[in-house]
């Protein structure tokens, strides 16, 4: 397996801490470094300055949101960034949400599934470098009833730009198994994986003539270790109030992609009772309904051992590139969290 991890700066936050764990994380060997974008600062600044910080390893927004950029405009910026970069840029787009789409940008979620594609489409023809002239259902390239002719960039793409894309529901898939480089997954229960997951990225796969070595499967959870049971049982109590926002208070009041994919892996009913309570405003009561089953099923915390068994099963189930999201309160201890998990990952590939 490769590693990855991904940064972000919220809240206000400044980018100088993200930048450093990002710098030491590839002195400590890290394969990939993927960029947030969500509701907080844009993606695409914060890799041209980790680009201008680092030397070996890969970096790839993780996601910039199809809509809220033209194709073309997210065709220039990826060209840039590869170029800057000398050929490390991964490009990772994801439709995100009805909340974060229509309550902040204004754009509509109409076709989510139909706008990726196009982007996909566009966003290939504009890497390809010739005259770019498109007409689907969601873009029109040039725009109709213009004067307008159809244009190339002025610039190339000087290296290959694999696209990876961030999907859950089962369309959303099945189009990642046909068209993508990657897999940029979430809410991942490895024992739940084949029916939930896989299934339908083998579907669009099939569809292209694809077999999954052709798409690299990106799944990521926080890591941290716990020293003996009782500080497992703190830390796995601790995370029940994410995980029901992601449950209850991510997406819309009826489109909340976590929500779907916790319920086709077996807690449908936990789902349904936290959004209720989440929704109707009892917190607490929401996290309350969240199992630690579910904690542990879809993270990567506990003793040692247990992070070492947990990180093969997800190597049985088919991941190629682990996401690591190392716990701790300042850099230093996230930092040695990652070179911890790190070498536990050398350990398991050494295995084979």
């Amino acid at each position: 397996m490769r590693t990855a991890t991904t940064i972000e700066a919220s809240g206000g936050a400044s980018w100088r801490e993200p930048v450093d764990f990002a710098v030491e994380a590839e002195k400590l060997g890290l394969d990939i470094c993927w960029v947030a974008e969500a509701w907080g600062s844009d993606a695409p600044s914060a890799l041209g300055y980790c680009a201008a910080r680092t030397e070996r390893m890969l970096l790839g927004s993780g996601i910039m949101q199809v809509g809220t950029r033209t194709p073309v405009a997210v065709a220039q910026t990826a060209i840039t960034l590869s170029n800057l970069s000398d050929g490390r840029f991964l490009l990772g787009l994801g439709a995100s949400g009805p909340q974060v789409m229509e309550g902040l940008h204004g754009v509509p979620f109409a076709r989510p599934l139909t706008r990726t594609r196009e982007t996909v489409e566009i966003v290939r023809r504009v890497l390809e470098g010739g005259k770019i002239s498109y007409s689907g259902k969601a873009f029109a390239i040039p725009l109709p009833g213009g004067e307008a002719v159809p244009m190339r960039l002025s610039t190339r793409a000087e290296h290959d730009i694999p696209i990876y894309l961030a999907t859950l529901s089962p369309a959303m898939l099945r189009l990642t198994g046909q068209i993508a480089d990657g897999w940029l997954g979430t809410s991942f229960v490895p024992e739940g994986a084949a029916a939930a997951y896989f299934s339908h990225l083998d579907d669009g796969l099939a569809r292209s003539g694809r077999s999954r070595s052709d798409l690299d499967v990106c799944q990521g959870a926080e890591v941290a270790f716990a020293p003996d049971e009782d500080a497992l049982r703190t830390m796995v109590a601790g995370r029940k109030k994410e995980l029901a926002f992601s449950l209850g208070g991510m997406g819309s009041a009826s489109t909340n992609f976590y929500h779907q994919a916790y319920s086709r892996q077996g807690w449908a009913d936990v789902a349904a009772e936290v959004r209720e309570r989440w929704q109707a405003g009892d917190r607490d009561g929401a996290a309350g309904q969240v199992t630690d089953e579910m904690v542990l099923g879809t993270t990567l915390i506990g003793t040692e051992p247990m992070v070492r068994e947990r990180l093969r099963v997800w190597r049985d189930a088919g991941v190629d590139t682990v996401r690591l999201y190392p716990a701790g309160d300042t850099l230093d201890t996230r930092l040695a969290t990652l070179a911890r998990a790190l070498d536990i990952v050398r350990e398991i590939n050494a295995e084979r």
